[in-house]
């Protein structure tokens, strides 16, 4: 069941069911006293993370722990990083292996962004189901909007939405942050602050003094200002945990600095017109479309044609990457300072990108006011974006999902044993 979310309004089932559920989240919420808070600033850089314009994220780190070896899952990309931070496994288990892919019962490239392209569960849905505890989704962009559809308690639809980008500014998200813990209180809250992202993308001067970025960093901390002012002025700080994290990281290219693999592709004879290019900014996923029976001389002659294209880092069989099979034959990343355009040089003009490897170092912090969280730590362990999930859910004591976790709950960042665990 899921409600809107809007000031002092909850949208609720049958009066015996929300009776039931408000008992079982009261129990709970009695029982722990936890709240938690996962707050992705979209496409945020680790040198980004330390430096001078995000003041209150360095202070969070100083109050937790920084995980100062994280990174995000291949492919470096929005949906299947949000995905994977809900759910904790691989996309070849939860069928979100990048932002765009082809799909072939449409015959187009499409945006993973339906509820129905995530095949696994959350822990949007699972909390409420199996504790009784609710939560809830404040995402800025269309498209994680739509992948996670109504799974969580409460959900704030996008406003106002920004022609271009497709997502709504921080200020906004952040108001509706705010407003989800006045109104609901939820056990978890999942957000997504996407200015960093959005202004990356387009800033020209990314190569350089980055204008834009830096103006979106400085604006982006202050909502996450006024997100800890919040919990402490209303009380929650000394029960909450505060994660903080990116989905991946950003990486800018001069104007020629671009790989167009969909016309070296047509100018092989047995490629040409048989292969279908899912373009994601650092990162190409290939999909041969002819005949079945000549699939492994083709997926060899891709992996030569792509690896052979100036401004190519490396080709790779999905299978290896733990991808699945919605991402096609062949993942091709570029190096850094390059981006793909596909299918037409023109296809890509925005300077800054992510998807490929040199984008996939991130920032992660666990912190909050809860005594449980260690204090003043930076830990070298690796990590990535799917340990939240298990992370989280040990914290609540939900135990890990048919076929177990493929993260694992960061116990570094606590002072005690987990509830999980």
């Amino acid at each position: 069941m899921t409600g809107t979310l809007s000031r002092r309004t909850l949208l609720g089932g049958a009066a015996g069911a929300v009776a039931l559920t408000a008992f079982a989240s009261s129990a709970a919420r009695a029982a722990t006293g936890l709240r938690v808070y996962v707050l992705v600033v979209d496409g945020c850089r680790p040198d980004e993370a330390a430096g001078a314009y995000l003041p209150t994220l360095r202070s969070l780190a100083a109050q937790g722990t920084s995980f100062a070896a994280a990174r995000s899952i291949t492919v470096a990309e929005t949906i299947p990083n949000h995905v994977a931070m809900m759910t904790g496994v691989y996309p070849n288990r939860s069928g979100v292996p990048a932002n765009s892919v082809w799909d072939p019962a449409l015959g187009e490239v499409r945006d993973l962004g339906l509820p129905t392209d995530l095949r696994t569960s959350t822990l949007l849905e699972r909390l409420p189901a199996e504790l009784g505890l609710a939560t809830a989704g404040v995402l800025s962009k269309d498209y994680l909007y739509g992948v996670f559809g109504e799974r969580a308690s409460h959900r704030w639809t996008p406003e106002p939405m920004l022609p271009i980008t497709n997502h709504a500014p921080d200020v906004f998200t952040m108001g509706a942050v705010l407003d989800a813990i006045d109104d609901h209180d939820p056990a978890l809250l999942f957000a997504n602050l996407g200015d960093v992202d959005r202004f990356g993308h387009a800033d020209l001067t990314g190569w350089s003094i980055r204008l834009l970025r830096t103006l979106a960093l400085i604006d982006t901390d202050a909502q996450l200002a006024r997100f800890v002012a919040h919990l402490r002025r209303s009380g929650l700080w000394e029960s909450s945990v505060v994660i903080v994290l990116a989905d991946h990281s950003m990486d800018w290219s001069l104007p020629l600095s671009l790989v167009n693999l969909a016309g070296r592709l047509d100018d092989d004879p047995l490629l040409d017109g048989n292969v279908q290019v899912a373009q994601n900014g650092g990162a190409d996923l290939l999909y041969w479309t002819g005949p079945p029976d000549t699939r492994a001389e083709a997926v060899a002659r891709m992996r030569q044609v792509a690896l052979a294209a100036p401004g190519v880092l490396s080709a790779h069989d999905p299978a290896e990457l733990r991808l699945g099979t919605n991402a096609g034959d062949l993942v091709v990343y570029c190096k850094a300072g390059w981006r793909f355009t596909d299918p037409t040089v023109i296809s890509n003009p925005i300077p800054g990108n992510h998807g490929h490897p040199a984008t996939e170092q991130i920032p992660f912090v666990v912190s909050g006011g809860h005594p449980t969280v260690r204090r003043g730590q930076v830990s070298s362990v690796p990590v990535r974006t799917l340990d939240v999930a298990p992370t989280v859910a040990s914290l609540f004591g939900l135990p890990a999902p048919a076929g177990g976790w493929d993260g694992q709950a960061r116990t570094e960042a606590f002072t005690g044993a987990l509830v999980g665990n």
